[in-house]
């Protein structure tokens, strides 16, 4: 029988602003005075050695299993620096850079891993919710909040974290859809870093990008350098200031790399090669 042929045609974009040497592409620089710049590289070196810190404890026996975040610096923190105190953050299980930059103090991250409920609670005057340890399950909670800060008028932004392994997931898809047909202010922000725990990234899609995901949703998809700390946050601002004015959701998907552990009880040497964590340690974000 005749069919009608329907032809879509869609391009996602990429953005970088430092190269591999770190040479900056000044038509592309977000506009930030130099204490906004200090602040981000603090927040990202702050995050490093928190990292670092957490493994020890973990090898001693002080604290639970640990999610490390390193090579992952500027994707947090790039992306969380765009947000206002009366915003939203929803992490994962691999955020805490972006957790202390949001006002988690650290002590209260100790208790967490520590197995202390005081350490999931949020203060009473903060937009954050605690960690979620089950993958994707957070992302239907972030759009739930963004379809309530837009039902109340809110002046809110919404912003909620997953990993490249989120995707494959229902509640990916479902938050998505969600978040398209309702047009809510929140931004997904996607660390792609090539492994779900043992999976490389090959063996979950086929698609070309995870950002062009979004576009099967109405959702605009983003992909970026993420460990270009200022790629990450111009792609964010320019999606919180969407989400804000009404325009709705974006994903925005950061190209990095786990350089650690999956978590501390895991052992990366079994599936993947030491040549290939060397050439990713040489795009180190710090």
């Amino acid at each position: 029988m005749p069919r009608t042929v329907l032809e879509p045609r869609f391009q996602v974009e990429h953005l970088s602003i430092l190269d591999s040497e770190g040479h900056l592409d000044a038509a592309l620089e977000p506009t930030l005075e130099p204490g906004e710049l200090r602040a981000l590289w603090r927040a990202m070196l702050l995050g490093r050695r928190l990292d670092e810190r957490m493994v020890r404890l973990q090898r001693q026996g002080r604290i639970g299993t640990f999610a490390p975040i390193k090579g992952q610096e500027a994707s947090q923190i790039g992306s969380a620096a765009t947000l206002r105190k009366t915003d939203w953050m929803v992490p994962s299980f691999r955020e805490t850079a972006a957790m202390i930059m949001r006002g988690w103090p650290i002590e209260k991250l100790l208790l967490l891993f520590a197995g202390y409920l005081e350490g999931a609670e949020p203060a009473p005057d903060q937009h954050d919710l605690p960690i979620t340890i089950p993958v994707a399950t957070q992302l239907p909670h972030a759009v739930g909040l963004a379809y309530a800060a837009q039902y109340r008028g809110d002046d809110a932004v919404v912003m909620v974290f997953l990993g490249d392994g989120a995707t494959s997931e229902g509640d990916f898809h479902e938050a998505m859809n969600f978040a398209g047909v309702w047009q809510v202010p929140v931004v997904f922000v996607c660390q792609n870093n090539q492994w779900a725990i043992s999976v490389p990234l090959k063996k979950q899609t086929h698609s070309r990008t995870l950002a062009q995901k979004a576009l099967a949703y109405g959702v605009p998809g983003l992909q970026v350098d993420g460990n270009d700390v200022l790629a990450v946050y111009a792609a964010a601002r320019e999606a919180v200031d969407r989400a804000r004015g009404g325009g709705g959701p974006t994903l925005i998907e950061c190209i990095t790399y786990r350089l650690g552990v999956h978590t501390t009880a895991d052992d990366p040497t079994k599936y993947r090669s030491d040549e290939e964590v060397r050439a990713w340690e040489r795009k180190d974000p710090l």
